[in-house]
This record gives structure tokens, sequence and C-alpha cells, in this order.
């Protein structure tokens, strides 16, 4: 079973300010926990493939492809702008 002292220390940690009742539910708590998991450092886990998610995910990804552009595709962006510069588009300045 924890010690009051320990209770003490880990509720100073946290920042909690415990009464003399609380420090003794939070003692019987914490062990019921503590126990809990001793219980399943017993689990036979020999052969068991370790994981990190229940589901199976992976990243679905395309391949990088080259897309060829003609000047005529260039042409059809341009067109509707307003104004270009150098070939490029020319927009009004953000900042």
């Amino acid at each position: 079973m924890i010690s009051k002292e320990e209770i003490q220390h880990i509720a100073k940690l946290a920042r909690l300010g415990l009464s003399e009742s609380d420090v003794a539910k939070y003692q019987k708590e914490l062990s019921a926990i503590l126990g809990y998991v001793d219980k399943l450092k017993e689990a036979d886990v020999e052969g068991v493939k370790p994981f990190t998610h229940s589901v199976d995910i992976s990243n679905v990804l395309r391949l990088d492809e080259k897309i060829e552009r003609t000047a005529q595709d260039s042409d059809k962006l341009k067109k509707p702008m307003p104004e270009t510069k150098n070939g490029y588009l020319k927009v009004r300045s953000i900042f």
C-alpha cells in the first residue's frame, strides 16, 4: 500500500491541497490501481507482436510523375490575368 507521505508528495508535485480524508481516499485508490498494474505484469506476452495502433494504417501515396505542360497551358493561365511580367503572373502585394 502507498504511504501517506507518498500521496502527499504526489499531491505537492501536482499542486493539490489535500485534506487528511482525501489523503486516505487516494491512498486506497492509488494502491488499487497499482495493484492492478502489478497483475498485468504477470500476463504472459511471450510471442505477442507489439503494436502501436489497433488498426493497421498505412499512408496511401501516389507516385511522383512528371506532368508535361505546354506553352498553351501556360497561356490559358495568363489569359485571364490583368498583368504579367517576364512570363510570370503579377499580383497585388499582400504586405
